[in-house]
């Protein structure tokens, strides 16, 4: 990563991609795998509001170099890296309320599925709906049906990705580097929404570890 960064650190709403390190992967994965089941056995077990509180406030607070550390190396069909992929779109969304608020009320324009239902959100949804509800499928996770938080957070990425292809299709003749930079977050949104919409049915399947 070439951006330097003072804690807590937060990434840019495009970056995706996992941190890098030399730790054995085998070990890497075994904490990742460890931590996430703990973490989730431990809070839903007993869903003590002041600590579910502080989960979702956690990155706000902290930033993102722990959880990174712990999860962002996990497969993406595995409980941590679900929990991971949640974890950044409620940051990346946090950090741009507005574009994300924009590219959302834009997929809900142009997209003839259930997905905008799915999700939630109010419509229009500006940008203090967007940050509710990327909190309320995080609080999902630990509170209520994990495979519906899953769910909701899939069909989030699906109509944001329609959105942004949108706009980016708006933007190509006039505005060619930001209709590729759209295009991008378009395809990334919708790797992760295929990857938490498989979370979710594994964990239906009771197969998510």
């Amino acid at each position: 990563m070439t951006e330097e960064f003072h804690k807590p650190t937060k990434f840019p709403g495009r970056v995706f991609e996992s941190f890098q390190g030399g730790i054995d992967p085998a070990e890497t994965s075994r904490i990742a795998h460890e931590t996430a089941l703990a973490l989730l056995a431990r809070v839903r077990n007993d869903p003590d509001p002041g600590v579910i509180d502080r989960l979702v406030a956690y990155t706000e607070e902290h930033g993102i170099d722990a959880i990174a550390e712990l999860w962002s190396r996990a497969t993406p069909r595995s409980l941590p890296g679900a929990l991971w992929r949640i974890y950044l779109l409620q940051l990346m969304i946090r950090e741009d309320p507005h574009s994300a608020s924009y590219l959302f009320t834009r997929g809900t324009e142009v997209m003839q599925t259930i997905d905008p239902v799915v999700a939630g959100a109010p419509i229009p949804a500006g940008p203090s709906e967007i940050v509710t509800l990327a909190d309320q499928i995080l609080r999902g996770l630990f509170e209520g049906d994990f495979a519906v938080a899953l769910e909701r957070a899939a069909a989030f990425c699906r109509v944001s990705a329609s959105g942004a292809a949108s706009v980016a299709d708006d933007a190509d003749a006039a505005e060619p580097v930001r209709s590729l930079d759209l295009t991008t977050r378009a395809l990334r949104l919708s790797t992760l929404a295929h990857d938490l919409s498989g979370c979710a049915r594994l964990w239906r399947q009771e197969s998510l570890d």
